[in-house]
């Protein structure tokens, strides 16, 4: 994970208050390491793959017989025997079958393996979860006027989820919202955490002053830091 220094946690927490000061509405700022292991992706490319490739073999012209004789099985030739050479090669089969799903879920349980062959449908759906997640915990949807905006990141997915309630959902038009995503993108491709929430968080500010303005008796109530969860 990219560090973030305290020094580009100071920056977001005043990125975060300086924007509320224009706006009743309330940021709030999650970067997640990753949102989730994916135990169940070795599993799956294990399974398929001992199940593909050695009845790829066999459609490439490997019978059975050959496989006990590759590993060291007696050739069978009276006929009376069939039923002995087939046992005999099924459980040679199932062997290299198990070996296989073993090698492959240790390679894709590697942890840039397994990201990589998680497919991103999956990865979507966890980090909008996990940010639903944030959502909720942080009590962004008890907030005065139901107008809390979550900027979430998660890195190992290279995803970002962009919450706003009800309040603020409804006054401001959808597509500004793409706008905080892309500059929270544009930080996080540079490898620039903390300026991509600045920017974001800045833009966000700007949004919300626009169609929830400040209130006189507006109170701030959540944390204005970057929260940083750990890591799985």
């Amino acid at each position: 994970m990219r560090k973030i220094s305290p020094e580009d946690q100071a920056r977001i927490a005043q990125a975060v208050a300086a924007a509320e000061k224009t706006t009743a509405g309330e940021i709030f700022c999650v970067l997640a390491p990753e949102v989730s292991d994916y135990r169940e992706t070795p599993l799956v490319w294990a399974a398929a793959t001992a199940l593909v490739l050695p009845a790829a073999a066999l459609f490439a012209g490997l019978r059975p017989d050959m496989l006990t004789r590759l590993f060291g099985g007696w050739t069978i030739g009276h006929a009376t025997a069939t039923d002995t050479a087939i046992f005999s090669a099924l459980s040679v089969y199932i062997a290299l079958q198990v070996a296989i799903f073993i090698l492959a879920a240790l390679i894709a349980s590697i942890p840039p393996v397994r990201r990589a062959l998680t497919p991103g449908a999956l990865k979507t759906a966890r980090v909008k979860r996990a940010a639903m997640d944030q959502f909720l915990s942080q009590g962004l949807h008890q907030t005065r006027d139901r107008t809390g905006v979550l900027i979430f990141a998660a890195l190992a997915e290279h995803r970002v989820e962009v919450i706003a309630d009800e309040g603020i959902y409804k006054a401001a038009p959808n597509t500004v919202w793409d706008e905080v995503v892309a500059d929270l993108v544009a930080g996080l491709k540079r490898g620039k955490v903390a300026d991509g929430f600045v920017a974001a968080v800045t833009r966000t500010g700007q949004i919300l002053s626009s169609h929830v303005p400040v209130k006189a008796d507006d109170a701030n109530e959540l944390p204005d830091g970057l929260t940083i969860l750990p890591k799985r």
